[in-house]
């Protein structure tokens, strides 16, 4: 088994969408976590300390806006690489998401090679 790319944590409440994330980073050698919202991903990453986030933006309970900004104004995760995912692709909401302060936006459908390219050059820098 080859070196771990980094730790990636999934989050999206659509469980197909989660797993296709999920097998396609681990397929290139991440190590991925998933969870199921935004409050999950809040309660859980301080135990992964993840490299990148892959954030949904549409979830009950907590969405990735909100989650997005929680996670950037604690200071234990601020430095955490954030892409959002959504299918919200208009102007105005990736102004809001570069505003928060996340890494990358990726609009639903994404391209999987897409994906990995972001998250492989956002956990590089996080390990700079």
């Amino acid at each position: 088994m080859g070196e771990v790319l980094g730790k990636v944590l999934v989050v999206d409440d659509d469980e197909v969408i989660r797993q296709l994330i999920a097998v396609n980073l681990n397929l290139e050698g991440f190590e991925v976590v998933t969870a199921t919202d935004g409050q999950d991903c809040l309660e859980r990453v301080l135990d992964v300390m993840p490299d990148v986030i892959t954030l949904d933006v549409m979830m009950p309970f907590l969405d990735g806006w909100t989650t997005a900004q929680r996670l950037r104004t604690e200071e234990a995760t601020s430095h955490i690489k954030v892409v959002l995912i959504t299918a919200r692709a208009q102007d105005d909401d990736k102004i809001r998401g570069w505003g928060i302060g996340v890494d990358a936006y990726l609009t639903k459908p994404f391209d999987p090679a897409e994906l990995i390219q972001v998250v492989r050059e956002l956990a590089a820098g996080a390990k700079e």
